[in-house]
């Protein structure tokens, strides 16, 4: 097989594998309603749903990752698969909200297999350069997962009820399953295996201060992002009173930004250098967050200042997202599957403890949006100048933002 086939068949398994865990955490939104008639809840218990199904999400990366190490990644993505299908046929068949929710936890906690394993499979096979364009190609990829799952969701809710969505999850996974089974090729092999036990391997992990550094503007970038998914909704369907489809369509449109800042990420990390890369998405990051900023100062909350700024943020993500991955997991070629494992499963966590926060936090216009997406943006500034420390003989370049 040429490179540019092993490239693009690995792209696909990771895109398939990842959009089961994505598709899953939207994809009932446009149920709640008749899921709240059915088991006899408000609406606003439904929130419950995300949270039983993110936390065994991301906490789950964290036995996914060190055991991919000892046993191989095949035999870990598929025992989570199967765990998942588990989980999908229990929330399909539940008939009590008790029931629903812990099928909702057993999915997270086998899905969780894809989000370690999507940051570690490329690392087995690539670096440098390459593992750049390879993560860019995959950012690019799964992004378009949870655009079609709401609408998908809508889709078969309106047709078949809102149960088709759960069987739809369901034969999903088994179908992602059975072409791993007979298409993903073992990429850890035995010699490189590591047996040491799992606390020796975190602690090796987070004793690398780059490491330390590229984590947290990963975290803090992927948090600023959920802040925003998690407010725009208020602030375009309370605030501004728009109606339900224009905020629909509203709140997708930045993610073109994403797409084309993951593209940007490779071109720029090519044609520079990965410390180039990421000083463009911090920026983006920035401005975009003060673009939402500034209005809210005034008191006001418009889309397209709210919709123009998280454009631009999305487009640093974009760009630091792959960069920051990249760097990361280059130094760990034989704890790759750790520190996948810590990446996702921070990120998830800490996104879910922000937006937690944020949610508390009165949001009469886009001030607090705007102001919490730029603490976002500092802290993983402050994460960068841990990476490029000046002390450091292998980072001579200052970080230029």
């Amino acid at each position: 097989m040429s490179a540019s086939s092993q490239v693009i068949k690995l792209v696909f398994l990771i895109a398939i594998l990842t959009a089961v865990g994505q598709m899953t955490q939207t994809m009932y939104v446009p149920s709640i309603g008749y899921m709240a008639n059915e088991f006899l809840v408000s609406p606003a218990a439904l929130q419950a749903v995300m949270a039983c199904y993110l936390i065994p999400y991301g906490f789950s990366q964290f036995i996914y990752g060190p055991m991919s190490d000892r046993l191989g990644r095949k035999p870990i993505i598929i025992v989570g698969l199967l765990i998942y299908i588990v989980g999908s046929l229990l929330t399909l068949f539940a008939h009590s909200f008790e029931w629903f929710l812990a099928g909702s936890f057993v999915q997270g906690l086998g899905i969780g297999c894809g989000g370690a394993m999507s940051r570690t499979l490329t690392r087995d096979l690539f670096e440098g350069a390459e593992l750049h364009k390879v993560n860019s190609l995959i950012s690019m990829c799964v992004i378009f997962s949870p655009l079609l799952a709401p609408v998908l969701g809508g889709f078969l809710t309106e047709s078949f009820g809102w149960r088709s969505s759960y069987m739809f999850l369901a034969l999903f996974a088994i179908a992602v399953v059975i072409t791993m089974m007979t298409s993903f090729i073992e990429t850890l092999p035995r010699e490189k295996r590591r047996y040491e036990k799992v606390s020796h391997s975190y602690k090796f992990v987070l004793s690398d201060r780059r490491f330390q550094g590229y984590l947290i503007c990963l975290v803090a970038t992927f948090s600023g992002i959920a802040i925003f998914e998690a407010a725009a909704g208020v602030l375009l369907g309370g605030v501004l009173e728009l109606p339900a489809t224009t905020v629909s369509l509203l709140f997708v449109l930045p993610i073109p930004g994403y797409l084309f800042g993951a593209a940007l990420s490779s071109y720029i990390a090519a044609k520079y250098d990965e410390k180039r890369a990421m000083s463009v998405g911090l920026l983006a990051t920035m401005v975009g967050a003060l673009i939402v900023l500034i209005p809210g100062l005034m008191g006001e909350t418009t889309a397209p200042t709210l919709i123009g700024g998280a454009t631009l943020y999305f487009l640093g993500g974009g760009i630091l997202f792959p960069a920051a991955t990249t760097g990361a997991l280059s130094p760990l070629p034989y704890h790759a599957g750790t520190g996948g494992a810590l990446l996702g499963g921070m990120q998830n966590l800490g996104a879910g403890l922000a937006t937690l926060a944020a949610s508390l936090i009165p949001a009469p216009n886009q001030m607090p949006l705007g102001a919490l997406m730029l603490i976002m943006s500092f802290i993983a500034l402050l994460g960068l100048l841990r990476v490029y420390r000046k002390n450091d003989p292998s980072n001579e370049m200052p970080l230029a933002i």
